[in-house]
């Protein structure tokens, strides 16, 4: 087996920025798309929660579909790049006409619309995701340099998301007003349309830089299999299937907050100033996140292992959840008391995507000893699935959330005002004790069944090199 050269700056930073407009496109669907077909273009919550649900459901069928796809592909540019950039600039312009939906439809055409391209953006998305992460175990050796590119990988990723949370309400509101926009639902309409339009063409660009500066390594042929097989592949991957349910229930809990916490801004914390106040919280936000996985992560992953990290992570989620619920009913208007769950629940979430990637990337080492196959696009085409699936269950519980606690602006005030008490009480509940419970299941199930430690991966990675070389 030819033995793998260390990664370049020039590779490590094309990877990078990747990852950064990948998760920019990302981020704007999860957290925005519910808000925009909901409270801007008049479609049912319940409506969109259906819509947003069943696309994670049907991505069940297509992900790994496309992973088997990904792993029998041969060309001249290599397995993985030809759907990367094929993938992204599909993805980018499904993504533009998702966040333009013409103004004259209304009712079942506009659900119709809503459907039809949130579906085919799931699916192209899916066509550029799998083959960027399945690149994780075929650009590194097990170990240390896997770790520091999966970490690298996830930072830029949170940069990008971070960069869509801190930027995307004043930037639509400015955009919106450019384009001509007169009433505050015709800016916004407009702003998200236009913004839309030069996330993709960033996406566009980030992804060509990857293509062109990211050369397969691995000359390890990666085995195929049938969905059939694949799938009992995975099954039999007790590992892999223990950090899908981690992966599902940490961004569950995140993508429920981003999609509530923009309604507690704007119909409850602070109507009047909700625009500048739910920006500040964002960008304090997204910069811990950004400073946690660049930062403070490496900063202890000198003092204790990622196993120890994972845990410290959970601890800090919870307690900033805690402090959030006890703030939203403190009758504080001090939008600064917020930044200090901010930094807890932000910090903790940069930090476990970057460990649950560096797992997911171990499971590839434990399934090849344990069924003598390296999937690594199947277990990787599992992380894109699961992450679409989580953000599908949380737009459908916060649809519901929505739609049972009437979160909707009032047409016939002439400003924005607060939603009545009841209403408020139940946002935030559900925005703080449902991402709770979320993160406690997986913790539970985490706890239960993970067996990966440093030591336990030395001995595979030991055991797998006497049988190669056998």
């Amino acid at each position: 087996m030819e033995t793998k050269k260390k990664l370049s700056a020039g590779e490590k930073f094309a990877y990078g920025i990747g990852a950064v407009g990948k998760d920019m496109v990302y981020m704007l669907s999860a957290s925005y798309i519910l808000y925009y077909y909901q409270d801007i273009m008049g479609v049912s919550a319940v409506a969109m929660g259906i819509i947003l649900f069943v696309a994670r459901v049907f991505d069940a069928f297509n992900d790994p579909i496309m992973g088997v796809l990904v792993a029998k592909t041969k060309t001249r540019w290599g397995k993985f790049r030809p759907w990367l950039f094929v993938g992204t600039v599909l993805n980018a312009i499904v993504l533009y006409l998702m966040f333009a939906a013409p103004p004259t439809l209304s009712g079942s055409g506009l659900v119709a619309y809503a459907a039809t391209t949130y579906i085919l953006w799931g699916v192209t998305y899916t066509m550029m995701d799998i083959p960027y992460w399945s690149m994780v175990p075929a650009f590194t050796e097990s170990g240390k340099e896997r770790e520091e590119l999966s970490a690298l990988a996830r930072s830029c990723a949170g940069v990008g998301s971070a960069l869509i949370s801190i930027i995307t309400v004043l930037s639509v509101s400015a955009l919106g007003k450019m384009a001509g926009g007169t009433t505050a639902t015709d800016i916004e309409r407009l702003g998200y349309k236009y913004f839309a339009l030069c996330i993709a063409v960033l996406f566009v660009i980030f992804t060509t830089i990857t293509c062109v500066k990211i050369k397969e390594k691995s000359s390890v042929e990666m085995q195929t299999a049938s969905v059939k097989e694949m799938f009992k592949a995975l099954v039999q991957n007790d590992q892999a299937m223990t950090m899908v349910v981690a992966i599902v229930m940490i961004n569950t809990a995140l993508y429920i907050t981003s999609n509530l916490v923009i309604y507690f801004f704007k119909y409850d914390f602070s109507p009047s100033q909700w625009q500048a106040n739910y920006t500040l919280f964002n960008t304090f936000g997204g910069g811990f996140q950004i400073l946690a996985m660049m930062i403070l992560f490496p900063l202890l992953r000198k003092f204790m292992n990622t196993m120890k990290i994972f845990y410290v992570s959970f601890t800090m989620a919870m307690v900033g959840y805690v402090l959030l619920l006890g703030i939203a009913f403190s009758g504080t208007q001090q939008v600064y008391l917020l930044l200090i769950p901010a930094f807890l629940i932000m910090s903790a979430i940069g930090m476990l995507n970057v460990i649950v990637t560096v797992f997911l990337a171990n499971t590839v080492d434990y399934g090849e000893l344990k069924n003598h196959r390296r999937d690594e696009s199947v277990i990787f085409s599992m992380q894109t699935f699961v992450v679409k699936l989580a953000s599908g269950i949380a737009a459908l519980a916060a649809s519901v959330v929505i739609s049972i606690f009437h979160i909707q602006k009032d047409e016939t005030a002439e400003v924005l005002t607060a939603i009545d008490t009841s209403s408020r009480i139940g946002l935030r509940m559900c925005m703080t004790i449902i991402p709770i419970v979320v993160l406690t299941i997986g913790l539970i199930v985490f706890r239960k069944n993970y067996i990966l430690t440093d030591e336990k991966l030395e001995e595979i990675s030991a055991q797998l090199k006497a049988e190669r070389n056998a």
